[in-house]
Order: structure tokens, then C-alpha cells, then sequence
């Protein structure tokens, strides 16, 4: 994996050295037992109204094709705040479409909870409120973490 992600590399350097744009790097995706094994062993937990984890059920919660760098992320945000962390949605349907969008992989709800809440509000920037009215915090990495009222909606870019 790590030979053809440099071979990528290099054929995107040598494409955008000739003047032709490169695409961005593949995002690597991971399975819902290798999501869940990584969170898990994190201590991060999960549930769902279905108390399922099928991605075609917008009932479940779901990590199957999630990106690895986002399950990154949760991890990094519960080692970092010292919180409990539990995703309420993953890359279920029944979500907002986009590039950036829960079924791409590149976000997940988090229940609120005070320790996470506190953390958010002290810890990032707060940027004002996304289109839809929701305010949002932004993270030294760019993250953004929006509170939806009811949980976290992050973005893991």
C-alpha cells in the first residue's frame, strides 16, 4: 500500500512538473470492523436508534468506507479532551450529500455531552455560523465542529 501511495506521489509530481494538475492523494477507506476495532480500542463508543450498523439503513450507524483519517480524528479528539466520545452517525445514508459529507467518509455526529462541550467551545476557534444557522468552531487543523443542537456534526478534512 505504502509503495503505491509514493508512486502516486511521484506520478503526481512529475504530471504537475509538465504543467497538468494532479489529483489530490487517494483517501484511504476502512471497513466497519476495522473502524470499529480502532475506535473501540480508543475507548470511543457508538450507538444508533436501529442498533445496527448497515450503511443503506439511516437508522444505523455505520463506519463501512469511512476514511481512515477521520476515524483518526475521533480518536485524536478523545485521547486530546480526556472525554467520553460516542458517534451517533457515521457513513450512513440519511445525511446531507457533498464532497465533505458523512456518506464520503469525512464526517461523524458525536452526542454533546459537558466535558466535550466545554472542550469545543475552549479549545477552538469559534467562525460564526455555517449557512444553515448552526454555530461552528474550527480546529488548529481545520476541522469543523458544528453543534446541531441535539450533537457534534464534525468534519474531518
Amino acid at each position: 500500500m505504502r509503495a503505491l501511495l509514493v508512486a502516486a506521489a511521484v506520478a503526481g509530481s512529475l504530471l504537475a512538473g509538465a504543467g497538468v494538475a494532479a489529483a489530490a492523494p487517494a483517501v484511504t477507506k476502512l471497513t466497519q470492523s476495522q473502524a470499529a476495532a480502532q475506535l473501540s480500542a480508543a475507548g470511543v463508543t457508538w450507538s444508533s436508534s436501529g442498533n445496527c450498523t448497515t450503511r443503506t439503513n439511516s437508522h444505523c450507524t455505520s463506519f463501512d468506507q469511512i476514511n481512515a483519517s477521520t476515524v483518526t480524528g475521533v480518536v485524536t479528539l478523545k485521547h486530546a479532551s480526556g472525554c467520553a466520545i460516542n458517534i451517533t452517525g457515521g457513513t450512513e445514508v440519511g445525511h446531507a450529500a457533498g464532497t465533505y459529507s458523512h456518506y464520503n467518509g469525512y464526517k461523524v455526529d458525536i452526542s454533546h455531552n459537558s466535558c466535550i462541550d466545554g472542550y469545543v467551545h475552549n479549545s477552538f476557534s469559534y467562525i460564526g455560523l455555517r449557512g444553515d444557522g448552526y454555530p461552528q468552531w474550527q480546529s488548529a487543523a481545520g476541522n469543523l465542529y458544528c453543534d446541531e443542537g441535539n450533537h457534534w456534526d464534525i468534519t474531518y478534512f
